[in-house]
């Protein structure tokens, strides 16, 4: 699956899709998924749902859910639908969630389906959620209303990958970015990491950023390139939560990573002091400490899935990738290859070294991609893929 700003432009999505043809009920799920990618940047912590409904094999109506509290997926397809004069009645709808059954910042999905006369209703997947898990089906069903699920499973579940970890193991989807020549070095030894890749690899990242709900990194990367942290590289209409893991809270409160505010600052000691300066920026400082007076990266992701965090990206520097690494938090390595050597140089992870191969670190590929001159490769880690999607994209045209 690619992941990048130019998704939102595919050919085969327009504002105006009433009147597309739609062969069969694969062809309407696709487009229900290439609208759920529409809210890629937007809908979180809710899930990326889409929506089209069909009549008589022409799409009459399509939507996408919007920011917390405001429509889901479904009611925009129904209201696309009524705006433009359609009769709903006896259609199909094609959604790559399951709908919804509860009360929540909106009233369930299922009761508008049910009221609206559909016929039918196809989804991609049964919601993870405790609060649905096959209610919405059921209650469908009840309804006299037609309904299906697991078409297209493996795309709808890997688009939501974040949120399916956070219900399903009570962990964000955690993704590690990195940078990298070709022989694995990530700066020279004197900190000069700007730049390896290529602009084109560089705006890629930002729009992995985009889709993320939290942005983290650790005190040593702040002090050594004061980054912002956030999105700039691609059109979002919101800004991931920027976390810095800190242990001692030496962290500036002139950084650039705190201004604007709401920055969470996660610490293994207590400094009332310190903590008021930061806090008057706008911070949150969480203290979780583990044993050894460092920060519980395990707790520290439990407590993320707990603030609603699904999927985390790490750009961090060579010790905190290899903690987070050695302690199991990272699911999924993106990693940007550029075609060149640094030789003697900072490495990715600071992992301890092996003695023998039984102790390595398994992933599988799962996609390799040419982005501009530099080759993007996400890898899962062997404990982990079974909680993506099975399948791997590697593309062909790689050379």
């Amino acid at each position: 699956m690619e992941t990048n700003d130019t998704r939102n432009a595919d050919p085969a999505i327009t504002d105006d899709p009433a009147g597309q043809r739609i062969a069969d009920d694969a062809a309407g799920m696709r487009l229900a998924l290439q609208w759920a990618e529409r809210g890629l940047y937007s809908t979180s912590p809710n899930p990326h749902i889409g929506c089209v409904i069909v009549k008589d094999g022409i799409v009459i109506g399509a939507g996408v859910t919007q920011p917390a509290g405001q429509d889901h997926a479904e009611i925009q397809a129904l209201k696309d639908a009524q705006r433009r004069g359609f009769d709903v009645r006896g259609a199909t709808a094609y959604v790559t969630l399951e709908p919804c059954s509860h009360y929540g910042r909106t009233p369930p999905c299922c009761d508008a389906l049910v009221r609206s006369g559909l016929a039918r209703v196809v989804a991609a997947m049964e919601d993870p959620n405790p609060l649905v898990a096959g209610q919405g089906m059921a209650r469908l069903a009840q309804a006299g209303i037609a309904v299906s699920s697991g078409l297209l499973a493996d795309e709808a579940h890997e688009l939501n990958i974040g949120f399916f970890s956070r219900m399903t193991r009570q962990l964000p989807w955690v993704r590690m970015k990195t940078a990298a020549s070709l022989d694995g070095m990530t700066a020279l030894h004197n900190g000069t990491s700007q730049w390896i890749t290529g602009a084109a690899a560089r705006s890629d990242g930002h729009a992995w950023r985009a889709r993320a709900c939290a942005i983290l990194t650790g005190i040593g990367t702040v002090k050594a390139d004061n980054p912002q942290l956030n999105v700039r590289a691609v059109a979002t209409p919101r800004q991931p939560r920027r976390i810095v893991v800190d242990s001692r809270l030496e962290i500036d409160p002139g950084a650039r990573v705190l201004q604007g505010g709401g920055t969470w600052i996660v610490a293994a000691v207590t400094d009332h002091e310190r903590e008021a300066r930061l806090r008057d920026t706008g911070a949150e400082i969480l203290t979780l400490p583990n044993a050894h007076g460092k920060v519980d990266l395990a707790e520290l992701m439990r407590e993320l899935a707990r603030r609603q965090v699904n999927e985390l990206h790490v750009e961090a520097g060579t010790k905190l990738n290899g903690s987070l690494v050695r302690e199991g938090c990272v699911d999924e390595l993106l990693l940007y290859l550029a075609p060149t050597l640094l030789g003697d140089a900072q490495g990715m992870f600071a992992l301890p070294a092996l003695t023998e191969l039984a102790g390595k670190y398994p992933l599988k590929f799962h996609e390799a991609k040419m982005v501009g001159d530099d080759l993007r490769i996400l890898a899962r880690f062997m404990d982990k893929a079974n909680v993506g999607d099975k399948t791997s994209v590697i593309d062909k045209n790689i050379h």
